[in-house]
């Protein structure tokens, strides 16, 4: 097993990673209230784009087996605001040490085999040389149900790292029943 940084990927890994992606979020579509699914052409996009690192974790056969894309250059990911991220950690940003981190996949054949622990190491020790911000964003049912925040969090107690929640997206919706019925005054 490998692991490699690329900047853009070839179509067939492309194509593979995207089959990947969408058995992983399709589960949001009726679970987060924010669009969190790309479509293939944003996908692509986001895989062709050089500002975006792909992580790439190759098997022994040469197989791409987990992705993660990484990046310094906020405005290549369209769905947070670069201001408001460099407005809170400039002196990170001035110095290219304000990274952000879109995904992270695993095929599900490699579920539980250290892959997913390599790719954090080697991210967290890239983190901790650059003395560097990593912003997630994680929606409220991934919190809860793969506690992504909280193992986040633990790794704290083996690094010399703090981390805060900066922000939260509350969604309401109010529903409709048609007139308030007046209650009859008894004479």
């Amino acid at each position: 097993m490998k692991i490699t940084i690329e900047t853009t990927l070839d179509a067939d890994v492309i194509e593979q990673f995207y089959d990947l992606y969408v058995v992983a979020f399709q589960p949001l579509q009726t679970n987060a209230a924010a669009r969190h699914m790309l479509s293939l052409g944003e996908f692509t996009e986001e895989m062709t784009d050089p500002r975006i690192e792909k992580h790439v974790v190759w098997d022994a056969d040469g197989e791409a087996i987990a992705l993660t894309t990484l990046t310094t250059d906020l405005a290549a990911v369209p769905w947070i605001s670069p201001h408001y991220f460099v407005h809170r950690y400039p002196e990170h940003a001035a110095r290219g040490a304000l990274f952000y981190l879109g995904y992270t996949l695993v095929h599900p054949d490699n579920e539980g085999t250290g892959v997913l622990a390599r790719v954090t190491a080697r991210i967290m020790r890239r983190m901790t040389e650059a003395r560097g911000v990593l912003a997630f964003d994680v929606c409220g049912y991934n919190d809860a149900t793969h506690k992504i925040g909280q193992s986040v969090a633990n790794l704290s107690r083996s690094l010399d790292m703090k981390m805060d929640r900066v922000d939260v997206q509350t969604y309401y919706a109010a529903t409709f029943n048609g007139p308030k019925k007046r209650e009859k005054v008894a004479a």
